[in-house]
């Protein structure tokens, strides 16, 4: 940008003081080259900041700051006031020359006037390129952060001329970047960061001549954070409505936040009508992006999402963060039995909903509160939620609700208190050794049965173990066995000269009845080398 200085120029800021009044405005002298970026002064002397500027031309006005305005979004105006009062003017047109009125009125009412002619010079062959970039529609370019930026510059002038770059940004002013004398000068940027965001001129300056040319660009650096949005909630004192809010910061320019309701149908997520939700709620630019709704407007499952898009995104997508929405499910022992005259806790968990639930316990049927005192104490650890009975009664026998409500919906764990006295226990004891002593009894009848099953299964069963004769075989072996040998008959000799003991069976009643019959009949001696079932065999 060419800025051409004369002595009024020198005389404003000389003179400055003395004209923060109503009296005669000082005025300055500027020189542009169409495309340039023009930046006509207002009041610069000190730090204090207008509380408003308005610029007119011809007498007509160009434009006004207005403090409690939202400050337009960057390159969206080609004239626009700075915070200072200044005039900037993006990309000078052979329209824009002229001479411009400022009037500003700093604190205390005071009252400051300038005046700025500003004179565009005829097409200049002076040229410059930023690769890689984006063009807005006000030829701002646009970088991201992290790229690398080559800058070039080319002029002509005979018999010689000299190139340089100069930067002009938040951090510095009018920074010579390079400078060679030569047709044409390039340098680099490598990894562009946020501190690279300004104005970049390149100027020709002719030896001979002594004429300077200059082409200025701005340019912005667009960036976003590595994460993506924080989605949070709050409640309110009525539960059935909750706050949902979605921050972004870090973002440049401000991002495109807004809340909604999962994805289309189709999947469509580029839709400007719907912005890819089967339900839009709210959306804006900003960093931050509340929303409240009511419980008419929630269900169970349902994918709540904040999404953010960002020209420094790649197209079509979109960082993102969502809740599923739960409603609560407390759980817990439906039946609980208590010893009259002890304490007893009944216990409630509830931790799947979301938002999380606000878990309450209730007595009776008309679920009635329940104040902690020295009969009630109500306790929470984590999402387990308990209710400790002190010195329990007949009169707190009954239903308990643990009631758990979030925005979604209201749910309750029903426990029922049994409340048992000592007499009853006694009862109790009694029944359970009686039936100790029936399976104990049962017991011995089977291993009974079990001991003599093959007595069961042989013959007639019962009848058979009570008909059995119950011979007797008696083997005697002994220092008397000669005495037997003498008593018992012996048999003549084998032919080997061993002798043969000569058995007598004697047949013993079975029965009352045979001992009857056997009164009347002397024993009968059989002689034999077998026995048969009820004989007492003698040897």
């Amino acid at each position: 940008m060419k800025i051409v200085t004369t002595a009024a120029f020198l005389h404003f800021f000389v003179c400055a003081t003395a004209a923060v009044s109503d009296s005669d405005a000082t005025e300055t002298a500027l020189e542009a080259a169409p495309g340039d970026i023009a930046t006509l002064p207002c009041y610069a002397v000190g730090n204090v900041t207008p509380i408003l500027t308005t610029w007119v031309k011809d007498g007509q006005e160009v434009a006004r700051s207005d403090p409690s305005a939202q400050s337009p979004s960057p390159g969206a105006q080609r004239v626009t006031v700075t915070n200072d009062g200044s005039l900037r003017i993006g990309r000078v047109a052979p329209g824009d020359e002229g001479t411009y009125g400022c009037s500003s009125t700093l604190p205390g009412n005071n009252t400051f006037h300038a005046r700025v002619s500003l004179h565009v010079n005829g097409p200049e062959n002076v040229s410059t390129s930023i690769v890689p970039a984006t063009a807005l529609s006000n030829g701002t370019l646009v970088v991201l952060r992290g790229s690398s930026v080559s800058f070039h510059c080319s002029g002509s002038s005979s018999p010689s001329q000299r190139l340089t770059w100069s930067f002009s940004g938040a951090s510095s002013s009018n920074e010579s970047l390079a400078s060679a004398t030569a047709s044409s000068l390039d340098f680099r940027i490598e990894d562009v960061q946020p501190g690279a965001q300004g104005v970049y001129s390149c100027g020709a300056h002719d030896a001979v001549s002594g004429q300077a040319l200059n082409r200025s660009t701005e340019l912005l650096v667009y960036y976003v954070p590595d994460r993506h949005p924080d989605c949070t909630w709050a409640l309110e004192q009525d539960p059935s409505y909750v706050w949902f809010n979605c921050t972004w910061p870090g973002a440049y320019p401000t991002p495109a936040l807004r809340w909604g309701d999962g994805k289309d149908d189709d999947g469509d997520a580029d839709d400007p009508a719907d912005h890819g939700m089967r339900t839009l709620y709210t959306s804006d630019l900003a960093e931050s992006l509340p929303l409240r709704l009511n419980r008419s407007a929630l269900s169970d499952e349902q994918a709540l999402r904040c999404a953010a898009r960002h020209p420094a995104l790649a197209a079509g997508t979109e960082m993102s963060c969502s809740f599923i929405l739960k409603s609560p499910y407390p759980s817990g022992e439906p039946l609980v039995t208590a010893l009259a005259a002890t304490s007893v806790t009944l216990t409630c968990t509830e931790d799947v909903s979301l938002p999380p639930a606000n878990t309450a316990w209730r007595k009776g049927l008309h679920q009635e509160a329940i104040v902690p005192g020295s009969k009630y104490a109500v306790s929470k650890d984590g999402p387990a939620c308990r209710l400790t009975i002190r010195d329990v009664g007949e009169e707190d026998e009954g239903v308990y609700f643990c009631r758990s409500e979030n925005p979604l919906a209201v749910r309750e764990l029903e426990v029922y208190l049994t409340v048992k006295t000592s007499s009853a226990y006694t009862g109790v004891i009694l029944g359970v050794f009686i039936a100790s002593l029936i399976v104990g009894a049962a017991a011995i009848v089977a291993k009974t049965l079990y001991s003599n099953r093959h007595r069961m299964c042989l013959g007639d069963g019962f009848g058979q173990m009570e008909e059995d004769r119950g011979d007797v075989l008696s083997l005697v072996e002994s220092d008397d066995e000669q005495m037997f040998r003498d008593a018992v008959p012996q048999l003549p000799p084998l032919a080997n000269g061993h002798q043969t003991t000569l058995v007598l069976i004697h047949r013993i009643p079975s029965s009352d009845h045979e001992d009857a019959e056997t009164a009347d009949t002397s024993p009968q001696e059989d002689t034999a080398q077998t026995e048969e079932p009820g004989d007492l065999v003698t040897f």
